[in-house]
């Protein structure tokens, strides 16, 4: 039987990766240190889906090791050797403001645990597909640069501009722009990742992802916009919005969407590939409408308050072109719409509500 090693494996895109390519018949070796918990504190614990995948999924082995261990990564890769077909890498550090706090953590965690996870890639299994999963933070502050629209709930494209019918394109520009510190990082490994795939001629993808939510997200304040919001809303918690007067724009892809593309991908896997990956105009909202959005789910009024302070880097306006990705895998396609992610991130944190004195 196949072997799929997955980095972060009891977060959202990892857990959903690790159910999905189970069911697909894999072996699934996991690593996982909980390394969210230290970022965020104990309420973004993952602690809780490793348990349940490991009461849930019988071909899986958790591995509490750190993505920067270079000799526990290669020592992992060396004993599953060529059995290994398919490396998913979704461990990171993945909050722009925390990544100030820790430069050295945020680079070595983003960069240097992504060249660990090649090399040993390269070394011991080099027929296997290795997907990263990037950021459309790679872009920097450059979509800010868009000519942007003020329309009563969100910010919203000129229609006359060429991004403005399916999105932002793989065609925009990385460089001379502010990234934040996360952004930075994140472009080197995605950099790495191509090279992999380019100058080795290894199976390698960078998934540049819009707001990758779903109901596994343990969401803290400072990652996973969606979960947060809807945990807040259920505790009667105060949420804060940092900028752009609550009108800012994101696209909400659903773990089980991306993953589903990362099937494809390894089905017919293209080195050094690239992609933006979203929700795209099929699924996407402001602030403001998610929080409509969610009151309308939860029968709760959100408490929030607005601030003038922007997120440093963060983007005012973001809707993913997904069609290069559409063009190299026709028969992916949407699952889930915004309304559909956001019930059911309602349904999972009330469900966890019951088994902790916390939300999760």
């Amino acid at each position: 039987m196949s072997v799929a090693v997955i980095t972060g494996s009891a977060g959202l895109i990892g857990s959903e990766t690790a159910r999905f390519l189970h069911a697909k018949g894999m072996d699934i070796v996991g690593i996982d240190n909980n390394m969210r918990e230290y970022f965020f504190g104990a309420d973004a614990s993952t602690r809780w889906n490793t348990s349940k995948l490991q009461e849930d999924i019988r071909n899986f082995s958790h591995n509490s090791v750190d993505v920067r261990d270079e000799r526990a990564i290669d020592s992992l890769f060396a004993e599953h050797g060529k059995a290994i077909s398919l490396v998913v890498h979704t461990a990171a550090q993945p909050s722009h403001d925390w990544a100030a706090r820790e430069p050295l953590t945020d680079f070595t965690v983003n960069a240097n645990g992504t060249l660990n996870l090649l090399e040993a890639t390269r070394r011991h299994a080099p027929d296997a597909a290795f997907i990263f999963t990037s950021t459309n933070k790679v872009y920097g502050d450059t979509p800010n640069n868009l000519p942007l629209l003020e329309k009563e709930t969100r910010w919203e494209l000129d229609e006359a501009h060429p991004y403005c019918e399916f999105g932002i394109d793989e065609t925009m520009s990385l460089d001379q722009s502010k990234h934040s510190l996360f952004g930075a990082s994140k472009v080197a490994a995605d950099v790495l990742t191509q090279e992999y795939g380019r100058y080795f001629g290894l199976k390698t993808v960078s998934f540049r992802g819009g707001c990758l939510t779903g109901p596994a997200h343990s969401g803290a304040e400072l990652h996973g916009f969606l979960a947060y919001l809807v945990k807040c809303a259920l505790t009667e918690k105060p949420y804060t919005i940092y900028g752009y007067k609550g009108k800012q724009v994101r696209d909400n892809i659903h773990s089980y969407d991306l993953v589903n593309a990362f099937w494809h991908y390894f089905q017919k896997p293209i080195p050094g590939a690239v992609y933006n990956i979203g929700g795209s105009r099929h699924s996407n909202c402001s602030m403001l409408e998610a929080i409509s959005y969610t009151e309308e789910l939860t029968g709760k009024k959100l408490l929030y308050t607005m601030s003038d302070e922007a997120r440093s880097g963060d983007h005012i306006w973001w809707i993913s072109d997904v069609r290069s990705f559409q063009r190299d895998y026709p028969e992916w396609n949407y699952k889930y719409d915004l309304k559909l992610i956001i019930a059911e991130i309602v349904e999972a944190t009330k469900e966890r509500a019951k088994h902790s004195s916390t939300v999760a």
